[in-house]
């Protein structure tokens, strides 16, 4: 089956205006070309536990990280293949399980009704743009592999439900001489943790500024060296823009506005004395545990070696 496979890739992104992307349009023009069906709308809902522990893991870039999402190409109706992906990160390196079912299922099967097993995957709707659309093939593996690593996804994030509702217009393109070096570029990012549902419609809270386009250039292994000249040449510097992520510090902002009592988590992103430390985990209300280190019964923290 041509899409369930394990996605291994470097993803760069870089936060660009509508005059940069102009004139790396003429410049791509010698070397990419637009994906057949690249212009697409990509809707993204995200699941997290209540306390949103992944997204808090994600923004203390940890050495490994997950974020667990259902994708659909446009409004999706329940007969329609989405893709319910399991997105990790470890040392900079982005691995994607992602498997195809039609909209009912997987939403019945996210809300804890049953496991996946190959006779409910659906592939008949698939194009290869959405395919190659943002992976990088490592190696096959079979259905029942990719189910298994999602299943225990679910398994060990307890009460995991939509959280947050990203949806953005996408364009594409390859490379004419290496089909896995991709650049994308994302424009009208909207959010929204109301109607988390893929076939409510296209609307929400914009992320970026006016006039603000994403692009995230993604590859196996080195960036061509007419992109590293336009990047050098225009002072374009890589960001670790999140868009979840972004959209939960504005959800923590608007909590937080409205409430004596900030929003769980977030008195993490404000330098609160509890914030979570760098290449930390957070377990729930527990305290913070640093790799090689001890936690003492009143919180304090030992450190291996001191």
């Amino acid at each position: 089956m041509a899409d369930q496979m394990i996605f291994k890739r470097f993803e760069i992104k870089y936060m660009i205006d509508e005059t940069v992307f102009e004139k790396l349009m003429e410049v791509m023009d010698g070397y990419m070309i637009a994906d057949e069906h690249g212009r697409s709308t990509v809707c993204s809902l995200y699941y997290d536990t209540p306390k949103h522990l992944l997204i808090r893991r994600s923004l203390e870039h940890p050495v490994y990280k997950e974020k667990l999402r259902l994708r659909s190409y446009g409004v999706a109706k329940p007969s329609d293949t989405v893709f319910v992906e399991l997105k990790k990160k470890f040392c900079s390196v982005v691995y994607k399980r992602r498997i195809a079912m039609t909209y009912d299922k997987a939403l019945s099967y996210l809300a804890g009704n049953g496991q996946i097993d190959e006779s409910q995957i659906d592939e008949s709707q698939i194009t290869e743009s959405q395919i190659a659309e943002s992976q990088i093939a490592e190696s096959q593996i079979t259905d029942s592999q990719i189910a298994s690593e999602i299943n225990y996804a679910l398994k060990i994030y307890e009460n995991l439900a939509p959280a947050v509702l990203l949806s953005y217009e996408r364009e594409a393109f390859y490379a004419k001489n290496n089909h896995e070096f991709r650049v994308t570029f994302d424009r009208n990012i909207l959010w929204r943790d109301y109607d988390l549902s893929l076939d409510k419609g296209i609307y929400g809270t914009p992320i970026l500024e006016d006039q603000k386009v994403l692009m995230e250039v993604k590859t196996d292994g080195a960036i061509p060296g007419w992109m590293v000249d336009f990047l050098t040449e225009n002072k374009l510097y890589k960001t670790s823009f999140s868009k979840y992520g972004t959209a939960y510090r504005a959800i923590c902002d608007s909590v937080n506005n409205r409430s004596a009592k900030p929003a769980y988590g977030c008195d993490e992103l404000y330098g609160d004395e509890s914030a979570a430390v760098e290449g930390s985990d957070v377990y729930g209300d527990e305290p913070i545990a640093v790799a090689g280190s001890d936690v003492y019964s009143d919180g304090r923290i030992a450190v291996a070696g001191n």
